[in-house]
């Protein structure tokens, strides 16, 4: 079977760019290994010619993603944070400028901070919920601009289709980070975005066993500077790592349901706990970027923060305290997952404008019974108060 435009996210995620094996009859893509293929004549071959350049696997998993994200091209490389590099690179050169999100992911901040700002990227947080303060940050010389929505970890919404109009008054690629929500929730592209990325690692995976990054591209031109990053760079995934993503895609959509469900329950219990000072979720009615997401988001994801009412000493106990919420860093896995961003996955912004309040806690709800996770946070909070 092959699926187009016109079969439901659940049909693409499974058939879109994965057509039976040809020559065994395989439901499965196979992963091929292979570093090298062979040409009838030189220049003439089945469309591949060594590993790093194109994969039939990787192919697979680029085809699938640009279906669900209704782009021209996939494509994947061997971390989120290489995805967004390639970006960049491509993107925003020496002299131009680039405008991210003012509690944008600590990774993202390094990266154009350490890597691209000594290579003459300059680059300028502003709080893109605000449309003046955007226009008032853009410059002739401003090439991106950088979208989180929702932001790691204060889950702020931002709306992409506003935000890309102002950008593209001023000549501005718009680039969205789109992790926390996958093309099953959100798809920027079709809001008026030129770029979506995302860590393979947390919802496409989905299980905490591959790191990975994908790119989507809304155009052709687009999709071939990107790839040339892609290829002279050379991080890409394996074809290992390829099949892993594909196949936690196939249960994207199910997994996503129960993820959503669950991490409503639990911003409903933060929300009514006396040790909970404030709670970050866009399905709350009171959350800023609750409308917006309502409207850009098919639901409202499976990540919630709270800040603790006894400030970093509360956080940090409550971090160690839960049992079936995990102390670790990452998201976005069937496992529920709690960490302390200031002092894990947000470290290297500390003592910058993004620094994270270190009252906060990020949980990364996964699919476990809600009723078992519930407890486990209960007894965790009322042993703080």
């Amino acid at each position: 079977m092959s699926a187009g435009a016109d079969h439901g996210f659940e049909t693409r995620a499974i058939h879109a760019g994965q057509p039976p094996d040809p020559v065994t009859g395989a439901v499965v893509p196979p992963i091929s290994l292979a570093t090298t293929f062979v040409q009838s004549a030189v220049g003439d071959h089945q469309g591949y010619e060594y590993g790093r350049t194109s994969n039939p696997t990787r192919v697979a998993l680029e085809a699938c993603m640009a279906s669900l994200e209704g782009g021209r091209r996939g494509l994947a490389f061997a971390s989120g944070m290489a995805a967004e590099d390639a970006v960049l690179r491509a993107l925003a050169g020496s002299g131009e400028h680039v405008i991210i999100p003012d509690d944008a992911y600590g990774g993202t901040y390094r990266l154009l901070a350490r890597l691209h700002a000594p290579a003459g990227v300059d680059h300028t947080a502003v709080d893109l919920t605000d449309l003046d303060a955007l226009r008032t940050a853009m410059r002739d010389e401003t090439a991106v601009v950088w979208v989180e929505t929702p932001t790691n970890p204060l889950l702020t919404v931002v709306d992409v289709a506003a935000v890309a109009e102002v950008a593209r008054s001023g000549g501005a690629r718009v680039v969205v980070d789109s992790t926390f929500a996958t093309p099953y929730l959100q798809r920027p592209l079709a809001l008026g975005a030129d770029v979506v990325v995302h860590s393979g690692t947390k919802y496409l995976g989905g299980h905490s066993d591959v790191v990975g990054g994908v790119v989507v591209v809304g155009d052709d031109e687009l999709g071939d500077a990107i790839a040339f990053v892609q290829n002279a760079a050379g991080a890409v995934p394996s074809p290992l790592d390829c099949y892993l993503v594909l196949r936690g895609i196939k249960t994207l959509a199910v997994r996503m349901d129960r993820h959503c469900r669950n991490a409503r329950a639990v911003a409903e219990l933060l929300a009514g706990h006396p040790a909970v000072e404030r709670v970050l979720y866009p399905g709350l009615p009171d959350h800023p970027g609750h409308a917006v997401a309502a409207r850009q988001m098919r639901d409202f994801g499976g990540m919630v923060s709270c800040t603790l009412a006894g400030g970093e000493e509360a956080a940090l106990r409550l971090a160690a305290s839960t049992r079936l919420f995990a102390l670790a860093e990452s998201l976005g896995a069937v496992e529920s997952l709690i960490e302390h961003p200031a002092r894990m996955t947000h470290a290297s912004a500390e003592g910058s404008p993004l620094a994270v309040d270190p009252a906060l806690v990020r949980l990364s709800v996964g699919i476990e019974s809600s009723v078992d996770l519930d407890a486990d946070l209960r007894a965790a909070l009322d042993a703080l108060a």
